[in-house]
């Protein structure tokens, strides 16, 4: 235990642009506020204002795309919610028509501003959200490039392992994917970063990998189709930051991110770096406490582990394992005779936490009760024997789901300024053991009334005059009850929505992309066009039998 804290006789030091806050604690020097401080500050805005680093966030632009996914199954199945949600997602990222648009958008945009400069030399990066992403975008570069005659672009990819494609079932292989342009063979892995910093190539797709730690100063650009948060955001937009004379301000395009999210997760680390609030050592005694409770474990078989593990080396023989082993049975045994899933789950999640926390406060405080550093030892062994308990719900949505409505649309170009003010903190553990969270489950195509403001009802009552000019609904409107007249216009009212978007954009892409505006909307302006149109006709009037709203 007293090998774990300061030691006197040595030092450590940490050099890092995005510290956490384990970092601070325990690299740091305790302040005037009592909370750990980095002992020099060389900030990212004086390293930027010295110019030893480009600001990233100086061109910032922010697409956002608006769908509707067509339910076609009539019946309205019940999912957990969070995994419909989900699958929906994964459906319309991966979606063809998506991808498609996408890498149009990209292609040109290279091709337009980016790859005349430095000399040419410049590059770009696609940041992916997954290893089937970054597939499917490689072969739909391959295809738009292939299309158009393209000889100015050839795209890299990178992933890890080998990728099976759901819908057709072929496997890929990142040195698979890469054909050298030259030589005409596959590039293999450590080939890569050389062979991308060849001109031969200008474009590399990435799923994870060269997202923190790339060193490519020719990196001038950045199409990023993948949710960035926090510290992940601010090391994977950095790959741009590398200064190389002729390079100007880099340039990112984001597909998924909006300005205020990526604004928050650069604020922490843009001036200076501070705490939140100290770790909280009287986590582990309260932790330990809960678990003894739980009587998973007796404390028996805890000092009977220690014993054999804290062995001296010279007293260590091949027969320890198996010795270890035993004292673990008993408590797995107990493990999986508990019969609620949620106990499981939260015993498993507090002995984690315990764990984490104790290899990390032990470096800094000085403990000096034994039981904890053998709760610490016992539990890290004990953890790899307890069987995680696994949603086994699967959500496939087969041919269920439909793409029907599609728009790419930019709402945000410009740089996002980091402003001098209130600093926002980062955090250190001060909560461990968090259960599952309980899934809710409801109709797929649930929704849920909404207000319309008097911009929509203006907008509706255009929509209202033009169909009752349209023959085609008058028509179905004088031989059909309300409730029939309903089905047969949905899609002529949605035509005529896409008709309009270019003069009342903002409402159509909410109406087009929020089943709970049109759910709300739909049934009334239906209404509203059927009294309408059937007024009009001699002695016509909507009557209570025919107007069944």
């Amino acid at each position: 235990m007293q090998s774990r804290g300061r030691q006197s006789n040595l030092s450590f030091s940490a050099f890092t642009a995005t510290p956490k806050g384990k970092t601070l604690e325990l690299f740091g020097r305790v302040g005037a506020s009592g909370k750990s401080d980095a002992f020099h500050i060389y900030s990212m805005r004086q390293a930027i204002e010295e110019r030893f680093i480009l600001n990233v966030l100086a061109n910032y632009t922010t697409y956002a795309t608006y769908y509707r996914l067509l339910k076609a199954a009539e019946d309205d199945s019940t999912l957990p919610k969070k995994k419909a949600a989900r699958a929906l997602a994964k459906f319309m990222s991966l979606h063809p028509h998506n991808i498609e648009q996408k890498t149009e958008v990209m292609v040109e945009h290279f091709r337009r501003s980016v790859v005349h400069r430095l000399g040419g030399r410049a590059k770009a990066m696609v940041v992916t959200s997954s290893r089937l992403h970054a597939v499917r975008y490689k072969l739909a570069f391959e295809d738009y490039i292939a299309e158009n005659g393209y000889t100015d672009v050839h795209p890299l990819v990178a992933f890890s392992g080998t990728v099976r494609d759901p819908d057709t079932g072929r496997e890929y292989t990142e040195p698979g994917m890469n054909t050298d342009v030259v030589t005409g063979k596959p590039i293999s892995e450590g080939q890569l970063p050389e062979r991308f910093d060849s001109p031969d190539y200008q474009v590399l797709l990435v799923a994870n990998k060269y997202q923190t730690g790339f060193d490519q100063p020719l990196l001038h650009t950045m199409y990023v189709d993948k949710r960035l948060d926090g510290v992940q955001a601010v090391q994977t937009l950095s790959r741009l930051n590398r200064m190389i004379p002729g390079k100007d301000a880099p340039f990112v395009l984001d597909f998924v991110n909006d300005a205020e999210n990526i604004f928050s997760a650069f604020k922490p680390y843009y001036d200076k770096t501070e705490l939140a609030e100290a770790s909280d050592p009287s986590q582990l005694e309260t932790l330990k406490h809960e678990l003894d409770q739980t009587q998973v474990y007796h404390w028996s078989e805890v000092e009977a582990f220690a014993q054999v593990f804290y062995k001296p080396i010279a007293r260590q023989g091949s027969a320890d394992h198996a010795h270890l082993q035993r004292h673990l049975q008993p408590a797995v045994d107990r493990f999986k005779s508990i019969v609620e899933e949620e106990k499981r789950q939260e015993f498993r999640d507090k002995l984690s936490g315990y764990v984490k926390v104790y290899a990390f406060l032990s470096q800094i405080i000085p403990y000096a009760d034994p039981d904890l550093e053998m709760l610490y030892s016992y539990g890290r062994s004990l953890l790899p024997h307890l069987p995680l308990d696994r949603d086994a719900t699967i959500v496939k949505l087969g041919d269920e789901v439909a793409l029907q409505f599609y728009r790419l649309e930019r709402v945000f170009s410009g740089a996002i300024e980091v402003r001098e003010g209130d600093p926002q903190y980062i955090k250190s553990p001060t909560e461990v053991g968090t259960g599952k969270a309980r899934e809710e489950k409801a109709p797929l195509n649930e929704r849920f009334g909404t207000q319309f403001t008097e911009e929509d009802r203006l907008f509706f009552q255009q929509i209202k005059e033009k169909a009752c000019n349209s023959e085609q609904i008058v028509q179905t409107a004088l031989a059909n009850p309300l409730d029939k007249f309903e089905i047969g216009i949905r899609k002529l009212i949605e035509d005529l929505m896409i008709e309009r978007m270019i003069e009342n954009d903002k409402i159509v892409t909410r109406y087009m992309a929020d089943p709970e505006f049109q759910g709300s909307a739909f049934p009334i302006l239906a209404r509203e066009i059927f009294r309408a149109v059937r007024a009009k006709e001699p002695g016509g009037q909507a009557t209570a039998d025919t107007d069944q709203g």
